[in-house]
């Protein structure tokens, strides 16, 4: 019975268009009532404890990062190196979009900063060059779900968080699929591009190009290697790596690459709070869920419908 409250109360929550956040906690209340223990001053301590955790403080951080480098110029600067270096092959510009969602991918963590930021700059460019651009959108939607596997992950935070695992040892153990993600992209859009491309290189490999182009992105390639260098050698935690990361790409967005100004950071902080707000909010609403599946033991009941 206790298990039918929680589906029927999640699910029906869901069903109806509640948000995630929202139908945990209805889920919880449901679960609370069930059990007669409804106490409204639980709920409340148990969803600001949910929250209040020093690893999840990587999220907010990373997603900062994600959004000073969209902006800033850091994400445009990573593409054109990709472009140097594979944009001369047929379809090349799709292998930009992967070899640039990689890079990308071990800086900020997000899936949607990803996204975005790949989304703003080849997008244009693969339209330019006369390629298909739903397909283009999908190939770089796919590239955007390294994100969340590859160190600086946002899900293996929440994860290491709800699980009481190291998110440190989580990070690496993320390295080896994320690059096998990448690879398996790269052989499905050769096979695209060698059966139905219609799109021709933009321009020959030329080295000196490729050279200048990681000069230039000299000061962004070299944030993912303080990041996983200094998780690596016990420098950071990945909560420290995280606030070494935004504040790297602030400095060098304002006064390197200078694609930003003082004036244009409110906009930025603001788009990294709401999004990290949201994500908040849905930890701290399913520590609640979680602190009730405990309580109303629903592991044991589901594996005693699981014997013979």
């Amino acid at each position: 019975m206790t298990i039918a409250v929680f589906v029927f109360a999640l699910c029906g929550a869901m069903a109806i268009g509640v948000p995630v956040a929202f139908a945990l906690l209805i889920c919880g209340v449901a679960l609370m009532i069930h059990e007669n223990a409804f106490d409204a001053q639980i709920l409340a301590q148990n969803l600001l404890s949910g929250a209040d955790n020093f690893p999840l403080m990587a999220i907010p951080f990373f997603m900062l990062a994600g959004e000073i480098m969209n902006k800033g110029g850091l994400s445009a600067q990573i593409v054109k190196v990709a472009e140097a270096l594979v944009g001369h092959v047929r379809g090349g510009l799709g292998y930009v979009a992967i070899v640039a969602a990689l890079v990308l991918a071990a800086i900020s963590g997000s899936a949607a900063a990803d996204a975005a930021a790949l989304a703003a700059v080849v997008i244009p460019l693969m339209r330019n060059a006369g390629y298909n651009v739903p397909r283009s959108a999908g190939l770089i939607a796919g590239a955007g779900c390294i994100a969340p596997i590859l160190p600086p992950a946002m899900p293996l935070v929440l994860f290491g968080v709800a699980a009481q695992l190291s998110v440190t040892k989580l990070f690496f153990t993320g390295v080896f699929p994320g690059m096998l993600m990448a690879a398996s992209l790269v052989i499905t859009w050769y096979l695209t591009a060698r059966k139905d491309f219609k799109g021709r290189p933009t321009a020959k490999f030329e080295a000196r190009v490729l050279l200048r182009a990681l000069r230039e992105a000299g000061w962004a390639l070299v944030l993912p290697v303080i990041i996983i260098g200094g998780m690596k050698t016990g420098a950071f935690t990945p909560t420290e790596a995280a606030v070494v990361a935004a504040v790297y790409s602030l400095l060098v967005s304002v006064f390197v690459y200078k694609g930003l100004k003082i004036s244009d950071l409110p906009p930025i902080f603001l788009a990294a709070a709401k999004t990290a707000a949201t994500i908040m909010l849905i930890v701290a609403a399913s520590m609640v869920s979680a602190w009730l599946i405990t309580l109303a033991d629903i592991p044991g009941q589901v594996i005693e419908i699981m014997q013979p």
